[in-house]
């Protein structure tokens, strides 16, 4: 179990292994993201990632053109909501059960590409006696 990853320590999987952690968490959990109000924006979780870090940029590259379209326009439709100062209609919200991890995979693949990358880069060869 890795606890810190590439997008920050986690200990999402230690509770979800647990099943009265999980039942204790999973109420805070979901009333914290309905609290933080990104779905009333009609934003996915993984859209609140700092785009500007390298891997996510990379990340962001990988995905599908539906997928990049559909983050463009999820963006342009939360920043119209800010200029209004008003949240989308509650039939436009983001769902729990749409919200999935659709950019976490990306980030992990190309952590664990630069972590290969790293390791060929400093290796060190020995010549044959």
């Amino acid at each position: 179990m890795t606890i810190a990853g590439p997008l920050g320590p986690s200990l999402a999987p230690l509770i979800r292994r647990n099943r009265t952690l999980y039942q204790w968490f999973k109420p805070v959990s979901d009333w914290y993201a309905n609290v933080s109000g990104y779905r009333k924006l009609g934003l996915k979780y993984d859209d609140l990632l700092i785009e500007e870090r390298p891997d996510v940029e990379r990340a962001v590259e990988r995905l599908t053109p539906r997928q990049q379209y559909d983050r463009a326009f999820r963006f342009k439709r939360a920043s119209q909501c800010g200029v209004l100062h008003d949240v989308l209609p509650k039939d436009q919200w983001t769902k729990p059960e749409e919200d999935v991890r659709y950019l976490k995979p990306h980030v992990e693949d190309v952590e664990r590409e630069d972590l290969e990358r790293r390791k060929w880069d400093t290796i060190e060869v020995e010549r044959r006696r």
